[in-house]
């Protein structure tokens, strides 16, 4: 008797856990019948660009349901002005499956007020959020929406340049001197004043609108040339160094230890230019080196040279030789016309990719150029991709007619984000990395990376007084979503894109 108690029990047992099974299953298949449901979790309704990179509204959704079809649910979300029935709404999220959350920073929520809505800073806006649910071989369609209200700021100027008879570059406000972004207001500047005045605009060849210098030391915005023009006095010529908050209007400039390079750009210029000026890029790491990526065409070799004023035929940077070859590192400056010395790119050598490196520190001159061969593929790497750190496994980006530009389309998580060519395990390998700095948001246009390998010792020793090895710059995405990059291994430029 007791052995059939024993048997009943545990075939009941077995009822249960088949059950169990058997309604988890149902669950994972239908959602659980659920409604859905979207709500807003507000962080912030007053935006404030101080704060930027903070999270501002987070929109939220209940699975909803897929009437037990086993199939998966797609999800819209769209934002559009409360009143406006969803015109011109901004797709937020696209026909995507697995998303459940959509979140904003300050920043990114300020955009879409000023530039999408037509929003006024300091004037409250009211959007309304709705995200549909859809199913294959269904016609029905859920949906469920919410409001939020939130208030723009005038966001400040993205670039600042110095300006002044004590700057490098003097009162034109056509070459006034740029100083480096940081983050949002912030920028900074190292190099030679002299004795004279100075103050910040906001647009080269504009003259307004400027930073002055208030009654208080602080900086204070000026809109129109009938406003008092108050500028910073240089007493004594030195080295500088300049940094300055427009969220605060505070600036601060002292006297530093270092040297400032001759020249804030330099042009890559001769016959495979057609004698134009094209502009270098100036390293993130080191001010005195600048780089140039070209594919030189068969037979579109011949002279070139440096310049260091678009232009101008005179200043330049010159071989130290006729015809000298692209391997000739040497490099001379010539303040007049002068010897005209050039390298010379043979027929034979074209076809090709190179990259130049030019050094321009005094008396220590390089021209370093040497052929580039692309790699085979890019990938992304960090926990705001959809594979994470997992090195190994790293998300590869799509290949395209050109073998040095790449793209890539799809989800990226709030988090860090870089760009591996190679998967190296030991991490010391070729990589694409932020060229602002280390946990700065991309700028949504073309922008110039940082491209390191660390086991290149020839890369390495363009280098004087960094160590690339210490070097791990990455993009910090603020606002998760779908993303289209484009990279160009060539030109180390990238464009990460929120659609």
């Amino acid at each position: 008797m007791k052995k059939n108690l024993y048997g009943l029990l545990a075939t009941l047992m077995c009822c249960l856990l088949v059950t169990s099974c058997s309604d988890n299953d149902y669950m994972e298949l239908d959602k659980g019948h659920d409604t859905l449901q979207l709500t807003a979790n507000q962080a912030a309704d007053v935006l404030n660009e101080a704060t930027h990179g903070s999270e501002a509204i987070t929109l939220h959704w209940t699975t909803g349901t897929n009437y037990g079809s086993g199939s998966r649910i797609r999800y819209t979300l769209e934002l559009s002005p409360e009143g406006s029935n969803f015109a011109d709404a901004y797709l937020a999220v696209n026909d995507e499956t697995q998303v459940y959350t959509w979140t904003a920073s300050h920043e990114n929520l300020n955009a879409l007020l000023l530039d999408k809505f037509g929003g006024r800073a300091g004037q409250p806006l009211t959007l309304e959020a709705r995200v549909t649910a859809t199913v294959a071989g269904s016609s029905e369609v859920q949906t469920s929406t919410t409001t939020f209200t939130a208030t723009p700021y005038t966001p400040v100027s993205s670039t600042l340049y110095l300006i002044g008879d004590a700057t490098p570059n003097g009162w034109s406000a056509d070459n006034a001197t740029e100083m480096k972004r940081t983050d949002n207001g912030r920028f900074t500047w190292e190099g030679n004043l002299r004795r004279g005045s100075f103050k910040f605009i906001t647009t080269l060849g504009e003259f307004v609108p400027s930073y002055n210098k208030g009654s208080d030391g602080k900086l204070v915005l000026r809109t129109s040339f009938d406003e008092p023009d108050e500028q910073w006095q240089i007493t004594e010529d030195h080295y500088y160094k300049v940094s300055v908050n427009l969220l605060t209007l505070e600036m601060t400039y002292e006297q530093a230890d270092g040297e400032a390079p001759r020249f804030d750009n330099l042009y890559f210029v001769g016959q495979p230019t057609g004698w134009g000026f094209v502009k270098m890029a100036k390293d993130p790491l080191d001010p005195f080196l600048f780089r140039y990526g070209r594919f030189f065409e068969q037979g579109g070799g011949g002279e070139f040279k440096f310049g260091t004023s678009e232009g101008a035929w005179e200043n330049m940077l010159k071989a130290t030789q006729p015809n000298a070859p692209y391997t000739d590192t040497s490099m001379e400056f010539i303040a007049g016309y002068d010897p005209d010395f050039k390298w010379f790119l043979e027929d034979g050598e074209t076809n090709k990719a190179y990259k130049i490196c030019v050094d321009i520190r005094s008396d220590k001159e390089r021209m370093m150029m040497r052929e580039f061969v692309p790699y085979e593929m890019a990938y992304l790497v960090g926990d705001a991709t959809p594979n994470g750190w997992d090195l190994g496994n790293a998300t590869a980006m799509t290949t395209t007619e050109s073998p040095y530009v790449f793209t890539w389309t799809g989800q990226l998580s709030t988090g860090e984000l870089k760009f591996s060519f190679d998967k190296q395990s030991d991490w010391n390998g070729a990589w694409l990395m932020n060229s602002y700095g280390n946990g700065i948001e991309p700028t949504g246009s073309v922008e110039q990376g940082l491209f390191i390998n660390k086991s290149d010792d020839y890369l390495k020793s363009q280098y004087l007084d960094v160590n690339i090895g210490d070097v791990d710059n990455k993009w910090r995405i603020m606002s998760a979503g779908t993303y289209t990059i484009t990279l160009n291994q060539l030109e180390e430029t990238v464009s990460i894109v929120k659609q």
